[in-house]
């Protein structure tokens, strides 16, 4: 078994890398430079025809990417602690909430970073400067909106850290790649964001991948 991952603090990888950290799981390490383009090599293509990361490789070559199905994989074979929830309401709610994270926050992150930076330009072909300005309004509302829900509770999913938390957690992280910033007025989700980002997983794998936040 191997995992495909980067060093760069990229919110997949992250997402995985802290998922595995938290199930306190230990699983061999293939670094792939996403600076030097090596996951758009024909190599790399033979494993993730996307050529995107993380990827999972089994021991018998199966191999799995996205960063959320990685994680049910390892859910299912080590369901101690629960990311996912625990009976069909709570799963419900965090796969929900996950599922808004990733539309609602982590496109627009992504894309405001992907067609601003330019160490971005010779991969986002072409770098299209109104989508980032697009995204930019509807990011800012979309953390307005998690930091009214936090009022309310101690995680984004409900009262027990999940996956949820993990994957806001790396993309709020990767505001300051984006050149932006949760606002200041949003208090409950700056608390959120300190106290997850005191967790070991988070410690740990923003040093293990090298992230720039």
């Amino acid at each position: 078994m191997k995992l495909y991952v980067d060093r760069s603090g990229a919110p997949n990888p992250r997402r995985a890398l802290m998922f595995l950290a938290e199930k306190g799981i230990d699983v061999p390490l293939e670094r792939v430079d996403l600076g030097k383009a090596e996951h758009l090599s024909e190599e790399f293509a033979g494993i993730n025809p996307l050529k995107r990361l993380p990827v999972l490789v089994l021991d018998d070559g199966t191999a799995i990417s996205e960063s959320v199905a990685i994680s049910r994989y390892f859910e299912e074979i080590h369901p101690e602690p629960p990311l996912f929830g625990t009976g069909a309401k709570d799963r419900a709610l965090v796969e929900m909430w996950n599922r808004r994270i990733d539309l609602n926050l982590g496109t627009a992150v992504m894309a405001v970073f992907r067609h601003t930076h330019p160490a971005m330009a010779a991969f986002e072909v072409p770098q299209v400067p109104q989508w980032a300005e697009a995204n930019r309004p509807r990011l800012l509302d979309f953390l307005r909106l998690l930091d009214g829900e936090l009022a309310g509770r101690a995680f984004v999913a409900g009262d027990g850290f999940s996956i949820a938390d993990i994957s806001a957690y790396c993309y709020v992280e990767y505001l300051r790649p984006a050149r932006m910033a949760v606002p200041e007025d949003c208090t409950y989700l700056l608390d959120w964001k300190a106290r997850i980002g005191a967790r070991p997983s988070a410690v740990a794998t923003g040093r293990a991948t090298g992230a720039k936040t």
